[in-house]
């Protein structure tokens, strides 16, 4: 008897073992909630967060918290949220604004070898239906889907838009990001201004620092409010916690931390939503104060 119960459990671990791998190993339906995409209304607009995937684990410190004098209180946090200061990948989230008539584009990702034209399929999306691209700043993760291999607009059909500060200084002081995907289009793209309306209800708002002429987007629709910050916010603990901390890569560390504590101090205050490029997936949510700076309460999850 007990020989024989012995073999039955066996027989039912090497089952559930094999089903387990079977489920493993299953692509996930297409279009699912969260399968690289997060899609919510915004009163009469629509917006998806789109995933281009994640880096592989690295270093946090100092790239994403770099004042010298704080390394130890950095590494702290960063510890008591769970993070390894040592191996943390990082997201990158463009987002797509649907207002019905108009789809928007902020930031188009790394290019060769991000996913974000996958995942705008997943969201039922194709590069023809984007009626506009606006670009926060010409960093490359920002930049380097706006042209495919052949170094064709990824998006036929797209007005592209971008700060006219930004604009000027890439073109002027080109990376080989910008040569490769900014200046091929360089004649498609038309400058903003700070304030500018570029769509109903979608402003621009200058939030420089991060670099010369970084741009944000503020979306209003039916009251509910969402703010695009792109790499303006930084990092979604670090940056907020610690008033005067810095990324290792702000061009203009004074200017950066001015901007962050007007935008944060802003976002608050209204108690509207936001996103940021560079935050945990799926990137949504709100700011409250914390002692002398903020904290990221994520948006609850929504199927």
């Amino acid at each position: 008897m007990e020989r024989r119960a012995f073999l039955k459990g066996v027989s039912l671990l090497a089952a559930a073992a094999g089903m387990g791998g079977a489920w493993a190993q299953a692509p996930s339906p297409k279009g699912v909630q969260g399968g690289g995409f997060y899609r919510f209304p915004l009163g009469r607009y629509t917006v998806t967060v789109l995933s281009d995937g994640q880096s592989a684990p690295g270093p946090l410190l100092p790239s994403w918290g770099a004042n010298p004098e704080l390394q130890e209180e950095f590494r702290r946090v960063l510890l008591e949220h769970f993070l390894d200061p040592n191996a943390t990948p990082n997201n990158f989230n463009p987002v797509l604004v649907d207002t019905g008539s108009a789809r928007l584009l902020v930031d188009t990702g790394r290019g060769q070898g991000g996913r974000l034209l996958e995942h705008l399929a997943l969201a039922g999306y194709a590069p023809g239906d984007l009626t506009h691209v606006f670009l926060t700043h010409g960093h490359p993760d920002h930049i380097g889907g706006l042209v495919d291999g052949g170094g064709r607009p990824a998006f036929p059909n797209a007005l592209h838009l971008m700060g006219r500060v930004d604009l000027d200084y890439w073109l002027k002081n080109p990376t080989p990001a910008v040569e490769r995907a900014l200046f091929p289009l360089r004649e498609r793209i038309r400058p903003v201004e700070d304030g500018e309306e570029i769509l109903p209800g979608v402003r621009a708002v200058a939030s420089f620092g991060h670099t010369p002429g970084h741009m944000s987007l503020e979306v209003l629709s039916e009251g509910q409010k969402l703010f695009i910050f792109g790499d303006a916010a930084g990092h979604y603990l670090l940056s907020l916690r610690f008033p005067q901390a810095y990324l290792g890569f702000d061009m203009d560390r004074a200017q950066v931390v001015a901007t962050r504590a007007r935008l944060f101090r802003k976002v608050a205050e209204e108690k509207a939503l936001l996103t940021a490029y560079h935050f945990p997936w799926p990137a949504l949510g709100y700011l409250r104060p914390l002692g002398e700076g903020y904290e990221f309460v994520p948006a609850f999850f929504r199927f």
